[in-house]
């Protein structure tokens, strides 16, 4: 992950410093502030694969543009781009547009473009051109594509691609996994969401579902009256859909939730505090101390209180 902010540079300096790491990890633009005197800004940017960066941009009010003279570092991948904010881009010298915030933009980097962005959170991902054309092959019937955020799919994608801004993965492995995914999930919104364009990836769109079911659940877990019907409803899609996700993953959702919260709870255990062992299972969403007894001795091969007492004398 690298990092940039008006922290860490001079006031002199800001301007060239963010061009530059905008450059380096994204695409040549050029900006101006609105205000240079009060002008912030907050940028990350992590590489999934050689191919692939997933950032984010927390900007003050700015101006920014892709000039013909720019284009000349050859760039023709395409960024993805969701804003929080209302904004308007204009491409290749045409009139400006309205995006309204939420929405998915997809442009390509050998095309001149100018934005204005209010003061705005930008989440961003620079995509391949010929991997991603390589799946959908509509993406380069134009250079710009607008996708409201009511698009079928769209919400999976952005979802995704949050979800990997959070918990990046760790290992080759699990970063060429997960780059994967998010192109299959660009291909489906760029293709139209059609059940033709969906079919070549259903494997990516459950295991992304699958993902942001996951970390919707770790986010409740301390609920303890957090249900699989829920979590459907949060997600805008079945119970049963769910449970599917989880059996094609060889689990079930009761299972991942019962031990996302054991989980929980030998970390509290094992940091030997004073609290008793009966509030670290409520705190950890359990509603019954004996179900948390049993359930605890058969996944660990021990008990609360024995980790609990370990954990103390380790201090000692």
């Amino acid at each position: 992950m690298q990092r940039l902010s008006t922290n860490d540079v001079p006031p002199r300096d800001r301007l060239a410093y963010l061009h530059d790491f905008v450059a380096r990890h994204v695409a040549g633009l050029r900006f101006r502030p609105a205000d240079a005197d009060s002008f912030d800004f907050d940028l990350s940017a992590y590489f999934l694969d050689h191919e692939t960066t997933v950032g984010t941009a927390c900007y003050s009010a700015v101006l920014g543009e892709r000039p013909r003279d720019l284009m000349a570092d050859g760039r023709q991948d395409y960024l993805m781009t969701i804003h929080t904010t209302d904004y308007e881009v204009a491409i290749a010298g045409k009139a400006p547009l309205s995006i309204r915030a939420g929405d998915i933009t997809l442009v390509n980097e050998a095309t001149a473009m100018a934005f204005a962005l209010p003061n705005t959170l930008l989440k961003v991902v620079s995509l391949n051109e010929a991997r991603l054309a390589a799946i959908a092959p509509r993406v380069r019937m134009q250079p710009f594509h607008h996708i409201p955020a009511q698009a079928v799919g769209a919400s999976l994608l952005t979802g995704y691609a949050d979800l990997l801004r959070a918990a990046a993965p760790d290992g080759v492995a699990g970063r060429t996994l997960a780059g994967n995914h998010l192109y299959d999930l660009a291909a489906l919104v760029v293709q139209g969401a059609t059940d033709a364009a969906a079919e070549p990836v259903r494997t990516s769109l459950g295991a992304a579902r699958l993902e942001l079911v996951k970390a919707e659940v770790l986010r409740h877990l301390t609920d303890p009256e957090l249900t699989v019907t829920a979590i459907a409803r949060s997600q805008g899609v079945t119970p049963r859909y769910i449970q599917r996700l989880f059996e094609q993953d060889g689990s079930t959702f009761s299972e991942f939730l019962r031990d996302a919260r054991l989980d929980l709870a030998v970390r509290s255990l094992d940091k030997g505090g004073t609290e008793a062992i009966s509030a670290i299972a409520f705190d950890a969403g359990f509603g019954d101390l004996s179900y948390f007894n049993r359930v605890f001795r058969q996944r660990f091969g021990t008990t609360p209180k024995e980790i609990k007492a370990a954990a103390l004398r380790r201090r000692q």
